[in-house]
């Protein structure tokens, strides 16, 4: 056993050394794209620790050798799910939202033939309410939403927080900027602190495990009309961004768009989209048919 490995720190975790802490964020970066500076590293090392008691590891080495050859991959997965960050509330920068209904789905009805489906991808979809926030707009908002068929796929690389936005109840925080009207609408009434949307959009959301750097499983999105790729690119390197640019290329339709975070800019991940600007709303388009 590697003895600086196998010391204890303060709160009786077992301790990670720098070197084990940077073979690990190599390890982890290959397989998610996300990368984790020094400046994460007590972040990191804590959720390390804890996998390590918990799968009674005798050591760092014991612990990461079986997390990269087990097969079946629940280890991984487990501290995907307990690494990842989730932060999101209903209706959150609802300027893109805004966008969504007076400019982009306009757009796109322009452009397709009637019958034809309008598909929207939520990537990180996190507990939900993104995917359920685009869903409310669009039955709330556009006037053309009963004439279109229309997909919302929803993915995230956490499997515990997918079962999250699958049950698709929320706390009072969650639902802070929801009116008293759209909460008797299209939530259940409160139990025990938590509300819960209905029934009617839960079935109509498609949830998907997904990790955007596997190309197994991204490859099943195409024909994509709008991605809502908000604040996960910030988690990524330069050539992590860049590569998953190319991956939404693909999976978008021609003339389809792509909403980022308000801190993210594609001049810096592709030179491919071209910017479209709906009031003052900035998203970007797939060359393909204009308006």
């Amino acid at each position: 056993m590697n003895a600086v490995s196998s010391m204890i720190d303060t709160e009786g975790l077992p301790a990670i050394t720098a070197a084990e802490y940077a073979k690990f964020c190599e390890f982890f970066y290959r397989k998610t794209g996300i990368q984790y500076q020094v400046n994460k590293k007590y972040y990191v090392d804590r959720r390390i620790a804890e996998r390590i008691q918990q799968t009674k590891s005798e050591s760092f080495r014991d612990y990461f050798t079986m997390l990269r050859f087990e097969a079946s991959g629940e280890e991984l997965q487990v501290l995907i799910n307990s690494l990842t960050v989730n932060e999101t509330y209903f209706f959150r920068e609802d300027y893109q939202f805004d966008a969504l209904v007076t400019g982009i789905l306009p757009a796109l009805a322009k452009q397709k033939r009637r019958g034809d489906p309008i598909r929207i991808w939520s990537v990180p979809c996190s507990s939900g309410e993104e995917p359920y926030s685009i869903a409310i707009n669009i039955l709330e908002r556009w006037d053309q939403s009963d004439s279109w068929n229309i997909e919302i796929h929803a993915s995230d690389i956490d499997s515990k927080i997918l079962a999250q936005a699958r049950a698709g109840r929320f706390c009072e925080r969650s639902v802070g900027r929801v009116s008293p009207q759209l909460l008797s609408k299209y939530f259940k009434p409160k139990i025990a602190g938590e509300y819960q949307i209905c029934d009617e959009l839960r079935s109509s959301i498609e949830f998907s495990l997904v990790n955007v750097v596997d190309p197994v499983q991204t490859r099943r999105y195409r024909d994509i009309d709008i991605v809502f790729c908000r604040n996960m690119l910030i988690y990524f390197d330069d050539a992590g961004r860049r590569e998953t640019m190319e991956m939404f290329y693909e999976c978008l339709a021609p003339g389809g768009f792509i909403c980022l975070g308000h801190s993210e800019s594609m001049s810096r991940m592709s030179s491919t989209f071209l910017p479209r600007k709906f009031k003052d709303v900035i998203v970007y388009q797939k060359p393909g048919e204009q308006e």
